[in-house]
């Protein structure tokens, strides 16, 4: 059955190219996958292929690429093929934030600067730049933004996804937490890695370092984007349910009741998961400053499912309400 959606067009011509590399360039499909971006980018194939292949490959470049696509299309071609890559991959970050989620997170950062006229956004832990390109896809402010990825395969494909949709981002490849070399921004936007941060030399610096053995990595990027975000900025996490209860909640509790206020926490369905343990929530907290407001009322709730359309469209009227009565849009 033929492709019939721009998004089904683009996905099939990314995976074959992606296939190809694979197959003669003995790479993974995640790293053959940043190089098929590069060769539509590029409209040509660089990697070192038999020449009936090549030439192969760039006529369907030259003929399958869908006109005028549009920039959440050619994010959710990629992310199909992300998934794929996926698949193959073990490592326990390579891991992709659900696209609902992340077309969510990217609604209540468009409310958050509303009524800034421009906005710089930063994304700690980026690893294929999907969720930062959703949230840049929702933003109807003039907008840049930095990613920051250790896993040089994933940092690859977010810089060829960037720039496909011709968003301007700038994309390093460090370690959030060891070094953070990005200038203030207005708003953190994040799914944050769960875990224990390795070395122990650079946790020792940090407020929220365990008080014994390893320190919560998620804990640690926390405190350093802190000290990236302007007065006033905000946060917009993804986050596990357990992290109030860990024995280090005490420590992150008085933390961010010392540098931020929190805006609301919204709990995901739990039908997105396998079982509660895994269960995550949307953070949204306002760094202190001047400019910072003092919710009237913080923002608790339960998302209903995303696909039941009719009590997610309620819910969204009762977030619009209380963003326009915090004064927030």
């Amino acid at each position: 059955m033929e492709p019939i959606t721009d998004v089904e067009k683009l996905y099939t011509l990314v995976d074959d190219i992606a296939v190809s590399i694979q197959k003669h360039a003995d790479k993974t499909y995640l790293e053959a996958l940043a190089e098929a971006g590069e060769a539509i980018l590029n409209q040509s194939v660089s990697e070192d292929l038999p020449r009936e292949e090549s030439i192969r490959l760039e006529k369907k470049i030259t003929q399958d690429i869908p006109p005028e696509m549009e920039r959440e299309g050619i994010r959710k071609a990629f992310q199909l093929a992300v998934i794929k890559g996926m698949k193959e991959a073990v490592q326990p970050h390579h891991a992709m934030t659900p696209d609902a989620v992340a077309l969510f997170i990217g609604y209540l950062v468009d409310k958050l600067v509303s009524k800034k006229e421009s906005a710089v956004i930063l994304d700690p832990a980026s690893g294929t730049g999907n969720l930062l390109s959703a949230v840049l896809n929702s933003v109807t402010k003039n907008t840049a933004a930095y990613g920051v990825e250790v896993d040089e395969t994933l940092l690859h494909i977010a810089y060829v996804l960037a720039d496909l949709q011709e968003h301007q981002v700038e994309f390093f490849h460090q370690d959030a937490i060891e070094q953070l070399a990005v200038p203030p921004v207005d708003v953190v936007a994040a799914d944050l890695p769960v875990g224990y941060y390795p070395k122990d030399e650079v946790a020792q610096n940090f407020e929220l370092k365990s008080s014994k053995g390893r320190s919560y990595v998620h804990h640690l990027i926390i405190e350093k984007c802190m000290e990236h975000v302007k007065d006033g900025g905000f946060f917009v996490l993804l986050i596990p349910n357990f992290m109030f209860e860990s024995e280090e909640a005490p420590a992150l509790n008085k933390y961010i009741k010392e540098h931020a206020t929190t805006l609301g926490l919204l709990q995901l369905p739990e039908s997105m998961f396998k079982s509660n343990q895994y269960g995550k929530s949307i953070w949204m907290l306002q760094k202190k400053g001047k400019d910072a407001i003092q919710p009237s009322q913080a923002l608790f709730a339960e998302l209903p499912s995303f696909v039941k359309h009719e009590a997610l469209a309620d819910m969204i009227v009762q977030i619009d309400k209380w963003f326009k009565e915090q004064g927030l849009s």
